[in-house]
């Protein structure tokens, strides 16, 4: 999607579709959307670099999708996630005022709003339920972090992709979607394999075995499941 031209954005109504501020009164969101300013990022365009000073606020992804990542000496990168649209990313830093210790890039254009740190504080000291749920989205963080470093450490390389795999596959019952079920990818496979702390060597490979065990079929991103179950008993 373009990031042009701009037009006009019903704020309160992006905002009610994160649940940070769902539970928010009419008055309420328009008071946080009369604070909150648009950021756009084109393709490639940095937010922020590991080590630089918070932003004093947090962030939410309207359209786009922002890539969150640990850079390395020899120019490879360890990406921790992809945000995608009515995410939220940046709050952790508001509370710590210590640099951020990731960087953060568009994957694709990306349309950004920037949420005050002084209207977060203020929500937060007059709403028990707003600072609730920040707390709880917070501690989702955590524990998705906590998934990666057990997956990374306990699951073969091959489990770690069909488990990715299986992640996107819709949330249907267990025979609607046990044959021939078409997934896309949602971001690429370079970006894939850092996000699985796999080599994008190692990721093709694992998909030509999938492929050749006539599990999947690959066509760029498009990925056609074959067999769920087989694919969910595989290299277990």
């Amino acid at each position: 999607m373009s990031l042009q031209p701009k037009y006009h954005l019903d704020i309160p109504s992006l905002l009610v579709r994160m649940p940070l501020f769902q539970e928010l009164s009419s008055d309420q969101l328009a008071h946080i959307a009369a604070q909150v300013r648009e950021k756009r990022l084109a393709k490639g365009k940095m937010l922020f670099q590991k080590g630089d000073s918070p932003q004093d606020g947090m962030f939410s992804v309207v359209f786009g999708q922002v890539k969150l990542a640990f850079p390395s000496p020899s120019g490879n990168e360890k990406v921790v996630d992809i945000v995608e649209p009515n995410q939220l990313f940046g709050e952790g830093v508001i509370f710590m005022d210590q640099p951020y210790p990731l960087f953060a890039e568009a994957v694709i254009d990306s349309l950004l709003l920037h949420i005050p740190k002084t209207l977060l504080f203020e929500l937060i000291g007059h709403d028990p339920t707003f600072a609730r749920q920040m707390l709880a989205g917070m501690s989702m963080r955590l524990h998705s972090l906590i998934q990666d470093v057990e997956s990374y450490s306990l699951r073969s390389s091959a489990q770690r992709v069909v488990g990715y795999l299986m992640q996107l596959c819709p949330h249907k019952s267990k025979d609607d979607c046990a044959t021939n079920l078409v997934i896309n990818l949602p971001i690429s496979k370079q970006l894939i394999a850092s996000r699985l702390n796999l080599t994008p060597e190692t990721l093709s490979r694992i998909f030509h075995d999938l492929a050749a065990a006539k599990l999947i079929s690959v066509a760029g991103k498009k990925i056609t499941i074959h067999n769920l179950t087989r694919l969910q008993e595989y290299d277990l």
